[in-house]
């Protein structure tokens, strides 16, 4: 068999192009909600970190966001996903697609946790002092002056996250998730051809990294021009 009919019987033999498309869909919605999520849960773990550290009476909270943040890295994401799917949702009901979601929004929110705090403890100390002068509290000086720049340090490190996170998704297949690399399998198993599906699959990932690398980059200079002037 040629490579044009490997290629056209693994996308375009019986509008299986369409699959592809509709598992990339997912691949991206998936990336975009736990990405999202991710940032929220990140951003409440960094703030108790960088609070833990100056305030004796928040220490304990300190405590359990590093013990958190210590078991989400140490342990691999797979294996986070089979735990959340089979062991608390299945027996529930929860599709397997809010699963996926909560797999790798909390996954994320561990690393978006470590670059959100580095990004706070970047802004000069000098911010604070200067927001408690004007009689802003400690919530508010974080509020109005820390995370305002912080946020500026911290985005391109969050679109390096969001890329990661939707090459991570790879492994939705485990739970039963149609996402595109899934439908490439579906589609090597039925043909009795792996190699094909799996290098569409990879292309599909590769033009969708490239250009929010792109973006990015394109991102990162407009800070760095903004900073300058």
């Amino acid at each position: 068999m040629s490579l044009w009919e490997k290629f056209e019987a693994a996308f375009l033999l019986e509008n299986r192009w369409l699959a592809y498309i509709k598992g990339f869909g997912i691949t991206l919605e998936v990336s975009l909600f736990a990405v999202l999520l991710g940032v929220a849960l990140g951003v409440l773990l960094a703030i108790a970190k960088y609070s833990a550290a100056r305030k004796k009476s928040l220490r304990p909270l300190g405590w359990i966001a590093n013990v958190y943040i210590t078991i989400i890295r140490g342990t691999p994401v797979y294996v986070q996903m089979l735990i959340i799917y089979y062991m608390i949702f299945t027996s529930r009901g929860v599709p397997a697609l809010l699963s996926g979601v909560l797999c790798f929004g909390i996954n994320s929110s561990a690393y978006v946790a470590e670059i959100i705090r580095a990004g706070i403890e970047a802004v000069d100390r000098g911010q604070t002092e200067a927001g408690r002068s004007l009689g802003l509290s400690q919530a508010q000086t974080m509020k109005s002056i820390i995370m305002p720049q912080a946020v500026k340090n911290i985005l391109p490190a969050l679109g390096n996250e969001f890329i990661v996170l939707i090459k991570e998704t790879a492994i939705m297949g485990g739970i039963a998730i149609r996402d595109v690399t899934q439908v490439a399998r579906n589609v090597g198993s039925s043909n009795y051809d792996y190699l094909t599906p799996l290098i569409i699959a990879a292309i599909m990932y590769l033009v969708v990294v490239i250009i929010l690398t792109k973006l990015l980059g394109m991102f990162e200079r407009r800070l760095a021009k903004s900073d300058r002037r």
